[in-house]
């Protein structure tokens, strides 16, 4: 049975990917609420913007870590300040390397640690009104691929790239049932992500069964990444 660590997992695929793994696993969530966790997750009143996770109770070992806080910042560059580049910067990427340092010692008590970040469908396709969050997820996947060269082979670490997820930080975008039919056709699967498809991939790469990848950005995008039709 594997300690897993969440940062965030109160709702969304974070929520997810805790429902699947708790049955199975030590799972503890590290977010700023309970939101509808099974009771069999245990849960750390946790910022990661403001607090050090050494400063709690956390496992001795964790076997596998998930990085989920993120943004959806999308505006026209001309509208986005310097600062709000730097807000972004923060919560997906600075605060995760401040995370990992702080947990070094921890993760390569394990066997063999697998770490999971995430990025966008963004970075590697160039879209506009993207340029905070794609700034701020491209330093996370250069950040994990240069991590994972220096630690293999005592822990893995990989990125998962989603295309448009329905969860509630896009609810937004995702107003209303024609909003997602729109979204859907700019998919080669002619559909919109949902927080099962990406937690399903966080699992596997938590798994022993992945335990001969790392270094890797899994870009789970119905497609839309690498096929134009």
């Amino acid at each position: 049975m594997k300690n897993i660590l969440l940062i965030g997992g109160s709702y969304g695929i974070g929520l997810e990917i805790a429902t699947q793994l708790y049955k199975d696993h030590n799972v503890t969530v590290a977010s700023r609420t309970v939101g509808n966790l099974p009771k069999g997750v245990r849960h750390i009143p946790f910022d990661v913007t403001k607090h050090t996770i050494t400063n709690f109770d956390i496992p001795e070992t964790i076997d596998g870590l998930v990085y989920n806080p993120g943004s959806i910042n999308l505006k026209p560059f001309k509208m986005l300040s310097p600062e709000a580049f730097a807000k972004d910067m923060n919560i997906n990427c600075i605060a995760l390397v401040r995370l990992v340092h702080d947990l070094l010692p921890i993760l390569k008590r394990s066997k063999q640690a697998s770490l999971v970040f995430f990025s966008t469908v963004a970075v590697q396709l160039g879209m506009p009104f993207h340029t905070s969050i794609s700034a701020a997820k491209g330093a996370v996947e250069g950040f994990a691929k240069a991590l994972a060269a220096e630690y293999a082979p005592n822990f893995r670490v990989n990125v998962i790239a989603p295309s448009l997820t329905d969860t509630p930080l896009a609810r937004t975008l995702l107003g209303n049932d024609d909003k997602k039919e729109k979204m859907g056709k700019r998919h080669p699967l002619k559909r919109i992500g949902n927080a099962a498809d990406i937690a399903n991939v966080a699992a596997f790469l938590l798994s022993d069964k992945s335990s001969w990848i790392t270094g890797q950005v899994m870009g789970i995008d119905g497609g839309m990444s690498t096929l134009k039709l």
